[in-house]
């Protein structure tokens, strides 16, 4: 019976390729010259510093932008609360991974009222879509990247 799985991931590399090309960008760009500023990678959260709120939103906005050249979904982007310690702003970025539980009962929920006749199984952080026509399963592709839950999906283990 053909099916595929619904997952949602980032590819770590190219998280901190982007992360190095912001850093580099932050080197030469006008806005930041005599400004202390800083981003780093550290397991999977990115953190931000620089000396004001603006700057931390400029940050955050170029690696948007480098992430997005990456190839990287910003939608998987979950910044934090900006901190203010003295004179320095910091900010936490974490990335989503896994299709959350209200998500995933969300998805199933879109794809049984559109009436495509498929099976959508939660397991885990992923899900399971198994229909007997492939073209029932590309329709349900098709209606999962049309819906905007705010996480990036891909398809994986597409078997015939």
């Amino acid at each position: 019976m053909p099916s595929f799985d619904i997952v949602s991931e980032i590819d770590l590399v190219e998280v901190k390729n982007a992360v190095d090309n912001t850093s580099r960008e932050l080197g030469t760009r006008y806005d930041f010259r005599g400004v202390k500023a800083s981003i780093a990678l550290n397991k999977e959260v990115v953190k931000i510093e620089a000396e004001a709120d603006m700057q931390i939103n400029a940050l955050r906005d170029m690696l948007r932008a480098n992430l997005s050249k990456r190839g990287v979904d910003t939608r998987a982007m979950d910044a934090e609360k900006c901190d203010a310690s003295g004179k320095f702003w910091s900010q936490n970025i974490k990335f989503k991974v896994g299709v959350d539980q209200p998500t995933a009962k969300k998805l199933v929920k879109q794809i049984k009222d559109s009436k495509i006749k498929v099976q959508v199984a939660i397991q885990g952080d992923q899900l399971r879509v198994t229909g007997k026509k492939r073209d029932d399963l590309q329709q349900a592709m098709r209606l999962v990247k049309e819906c905007d839950l705010g996480m990036g999906f891909q398809f994986n283990n597409f078997k015939d």
